[in-house]
């Protein structure tokens, strides 16, 4: 055995400092998770560690597979020695550029997140900014890459067309994902022209109605009044002929109907619902001065329609906003109601006549009134 350790001294003693010099960078690496742990935590409380722990997870990783490869020098010929440090070279090129890239596009991904505060806090638009990070985020990786790739000798053609014929890739980029690059294009258009912005109230259909949460590079996201998210691909919401009820003048008239009979009164009808609207705390005065002195109402009433079975009548009720004016509607259908079954009002039913024949085929003179259910 000793004359093993005499024989072997030197190899030894190399495994040994390099096993050293692994537990040695493996705890500063600890120390470093620890440190950038809490400084992110000052700075930005709440936000996930996620980053900071896959850079403790690659460095871990590179010292262990550094640690390998130089221990690998004491079994080898010296003929191999070149071949070794070149490989050795490649993983630290390769794990620094990862930690570089990881930095990188997360530094900047706290820059906007910290611009996107501000603006918050401002009450100013920052549809822009958000759209811009998951650009910068994702020019960072695809850079990162490249130059990853650039390190393998039988990758270096792809990675400098990549680097230096842009005008290739999108050609091909085209050909191979129209729908990704109309996406793409279409994301761009929305915050390039601002049809809407993040915040937004829009209306895409009548199933589709809430407030734009977020525009990827791929999809516009709603969140409907139901707390639902609704994800549609910016090539389509960027073709449709769409509502926004904050773009503008934030005032909404709301269309407030109401279906009675023919024996009722119309007059009592108008009066009710104008009363039972104007009074309500979220009506909003939309009139003119001239209006005022005029003697105009504040609510609009009028018979719309005179269908089969039922007489129309419409309240114009002006309001705040579009959320506003959805709470004042429910609020008055409620109101109207109670004060028609007051004063006797009969909402529309529909009429039936029944026509019951003999044996001979003589009508029989039976007429009756079906009242049903209608919407």
């Amino acid at each position: 055995m000793k004359e093993f350790f005499i024989e072997y001294k030197s190899h030894i003693i190399w495994i040994v400092s390099v096993i050293a010099v692994v537990l040695v960078l493996r705890f500063l690496t600890t120390l470093l998770h620890k440190w950038l742990v809490k400084k992110e935590a000052e700075k930005f409380p709440g936000e996930p560690t996620k980053p900071v722990d896959l850079i403790k997870r690659i460095l871990n990783t590179l010292w262990l597979v550094v640690g390998l490869t130089a221990i690998s020098f004491a079994f080898v010929d010296r003929d191999m020695d070149k071949a070794i440090l070149g490989n050795l070279k490649l993983i630290l090129y390769l794990g620094f550029l990862s930690v570089f890239t990881i930095v990188a596009a997360t530094s900047i991904d706290m820059w906007f997140k910290r611009s996107i505060q501000r603006k918050i806090d401002l009450q100013y638009d920052y549809t822009s900014y958000k759209f811009l990070r998951y650009v910068a985020v994702f020019v960072i990786y695809f850079v990162g890459i490249i130059f990853g790739l650039l390190a393998f000798p039988s990758m270096r053609g792809i990675a400098q067309t990549a680097l230096g014929g842009a005008g290739v890739i999108a050609l091909i980029a085209g050909v191979a994902s129209q729908e990704a690059l109309a996406n793409v294009v279409g994301g761009i258009f929305i915050i390039g022209f601002k049809p809407f912005k993040i915040g937004d109230v829009v209306k895409v259909t009548d199933t589709m109605v809430g407030t734009v949460t977020d525009i990827t590079l791929r999809h516009t996201v709603i969140r409907n009044f139901e707390n639902k998210m609704i994800v549609i691909p910016n090539s389509i919401i960027n073709k449709e002929k769409l509502i926004n009820y904050d773009l503008g003048d934030l005032k909404c008239c709301e269309h407030i109907e109401m279906g009675i009979s023919y024996d009722s009164d119309v007059a009592m009808a108008k009066k009710i619902m104008s009363e039972e609207c104007e009074k309500h705390p979220l009506i909003w005065d939309n009139r003119s001065d001239q209006d005022v002195k005029d003697g105009k109402p504040m609510v609009k009433t009028a018979m719309t329609k005179i269908n089969e079975s039922t007489m129309t009548i419409r309240a114009w009720a002006w309001s705040r906003n579009f959320s506003d004016s959805f709470q004042l509607k429910c609020d008055v259908n409620e109101t109207i109601k109670e004060r028609f079954d007051a004063v006797g009002i009969d909402m529309a039913y529909p009429y039936r006549n029944i026509i019951l024949k003999t044996e001979k085929g003589h009508p029989l003179d039976v007429q009756m009134n079906a009242k049903e259910n209608q919407d």
